[in-house]
Order: C-alpha cells, then structure tokens, then sequence
C-alpha cells in the first residue's frame, strides 16, 4: 500500500561548486541547535572538512553530532546508504544529500524515484544550489555542471554577495535568471540563512511557481531576438534591469483555466518525459482535473516522474492547471499542443 506523502521523509539535494559555500552551509546544519534530527549524507568527509569538536561517537560511516543529527558518507552507493538510515531507530526529521561540486544534481535527486524501498519511504523536498557570487560567471562558461545545477534548483543561495560590487551582482543575478526563472533566490554571505528557507520547501514550493509569471519568458510570442552579444547570450536591457536569455537553457511555462482530463493528460505527460526526457531537465504542475476535489502535483527529473493528490482545492482558490518545464532545446510547439489537447 502506498504511504501517504505526510509519511515520508522530505529529502534536500544540495549542489554547488567547489568553494561556494556548501560546507558553511552543512557545518551550520549540524552544529545549530535547531531541535530537529538531520541525517547528512556527504560524498567525502574528506572534502567536507566537518569540525571534530561537533562529531560523537563516530563508526565507520556514520557520525553522530551534539545537537542530535547524524552525518555519513556515500562511498558506495547512495541507495545503500539510505536503506541504511531507514532502519535505524529513530525517524528523522529530513535528509539532506551533498553532491560534490563537480557533479550534475540529476542522477542523486533520480535515485529517489528510481529505487522503489526508496521512493516508499522519502520524497525529493528540493534541489538546493549554493552559487558563488564573484565566479559563478567564469563558471557558467567553463562548466556546464554549473549551469545544470542552476537549472536544477528550486532554491538558489547566491552566496558571497559581499565580494561584488552592486552592478556586478545584478548581472550575475540575471544570468542565473535567464537559465532559471523559477527558484527562489536568496542572496547570502557565509551561507548565512535560516534553515527553513532551504529544508522543509514541501515539493518545490510549487505554489509560489505557479504564481510567477516571468515577464521576461513572454516577450511577444516567446521568440526572442537574436542579438548575440557576449558567448551566445541575449541581452536586453529593460530601464536599467538585464534580461539574459541563456542559448542552452529554456523555461516552458504553461496553464490552463479548463480542467484537464486525467485519461488523457496522465499519458501525454508521461509519453513527453519518454520521449523528450533527455532534453527536459526538470518538470512540475499542479494540475486541476475534471471531477476531482484534489489539486494534483507532480515533479520530475529527466524521465522519471512522480505525481499524487495533494490537497482539496479551496473555496475561492483559482483552479487552473499550471506546469513548467526547464531543460535544452525543448520541442516548444509539440508541448504547447500536447497539453492543449488534454483539455476536457
């Protein structure tokens, strides 16, 4: 039987170059005296670099800290390693994954739909990227692992904003736009943030997506000018504000006011992520079906997908369906008219 989602146990992707802050960030996790029970998985301690003083009682992998929650390292798998916290006593609160810096965020944040044990139990929270604010545009051209974990995110640390002049951070902020409009973005300085704005986002703080509406994605009909200016990227200047179209990165955003049919949009979404899943990095909706008191959410990572009824729809509450799509070169037309006919 399936577990309700209130069951499972939120799981936080945290991604980010080499020195842009992460470990600042899992140091405050583990040491602050937050009252809740954190399980860490890190690649390697190694690179952690986590202060001894924190650590109790440590085995082999796995390490308890002061304040109650737990750290342990991948080096072997990461699905081992969760089978593992599992089944020790005592639930906890959230897991939060540490990729290294190096690496693309999709094959971890895909583990927990992949594996079965897994997905029963936890459920991708969200991606987290720590971005450094002085290099993150040296980056973005030497490193397409940087610009993927941009386009992962769902919550974006601009970190060491106090290394950049106010110009320089506008910019680099509208490059981070131009690959993702969706995360919310917070811009920090030693990783200083309060823990709840990066654990506990409950699936992508969909809602708060759905409400924006990038003006910038909708500059007429979604064509942009091709004004090259500096390495393929397009640059419009609207009354002092940079607008970035990255060449490499879309967004897709698309609604409905008209319920949808589940008979039909459940496999059309499903044959598109089949099919064009390479090119789609990440998808969410909230969708609003015939006949159906529930909003229903879905996510997804390349191809894998995972949807459920989430809540009632609200007196007054607007029920329309809302998805959005980032990824490369994404077959815009086919999308558009494949979810325009699964309307009732």
């Amino acid at each position: 039987m399936p577990s309700t989602p209130s069951e499972k146990i939120p799981v936080t992707v945290l991604t980010g170059y080499l020195g842009a802050g992460k470990t600042t960030l899992l140091n405050r996790i583990l040491s602050e005296p937050h009252g809740k029970k954190y399980a860490v998985i890190v690649n390697e301690f190694g690179e952690i670099g986590i202060d001894n003083d924190l650590i109790i009682n440590a085995d082999e992998e796995v390490f308890e800290m002061n304040n109650g929650c737990i750290c342990c390292t991948v080096r072997g798998d990461l699905i081992r390693i969760i089978e593992g916290l599992m089944r020790r006593k005592g639930k906890f609160d959230a897991i939060i994954v540490e990729t290294t810096g190096l690496a693309d965020p999709a094959p971890v944040a895909q583990t927990f739909f992949v594996d079965e044990e897994v997905g029963a139990k936890t459920k991708l929270d969200a991606v987290v990227t720590v971005a450094d604010a002085k290099w993150l545009k040296d980056r973005l051209k030497d490193a397409p692992e940087a610009k993927n974990q941009i386009a992962f995110a769902d919550v974006i640390l601009l970190n060491k904003t106090d290394l950049v002049s106010a110009d320089e951070l506008a910019d680099v902020e509208a490059r981070i736009r131009g690959i993702n409009p969706y995360a919310k973005l917070h811009k920090t300085q030693r990783s200083q943030i309060a823990l709840e704005e990066v654990l506990g986002r409950n699936a992508f703080d969909l809602d708060r997506i759905l409400e924006i509406e990038p003006t910038f994605l909708e500059e007429g009909d979604g064509h942009h000018h091709h004004d090259h200016d500096h390495g393929g990227h397009h640059h419009h200047d609207h009354g002092g504000l940079k607008h970035y179209h990255d060449e490499d990165m879309q967004s897709l955003s698309l609604k409905s006011e008209k319920p949808m049919n589940p008979e039909k949009f459940l496999p059309w979404v499903q044959d598109l992520v089949a099919t064009e899943g390479q090119k789609i990095l990440r998808s969410k909706g909230i969708i609003a079906f015939r006949d159906d008191p529930d909003r229903f959410v879905f996510q997804g990572v390349h191809m894998m997908l995972e949807g459920d009824h989430q809540r009632a729809w609200q007196d007054g509450e607007k029920r329309e369906s809302r998805l959005v799509f980032i990824g490369r070169n994404l077959p815009e037309k086919k999308i558009r008219e494949g979810f325009a006919a699964c309307v009732m």
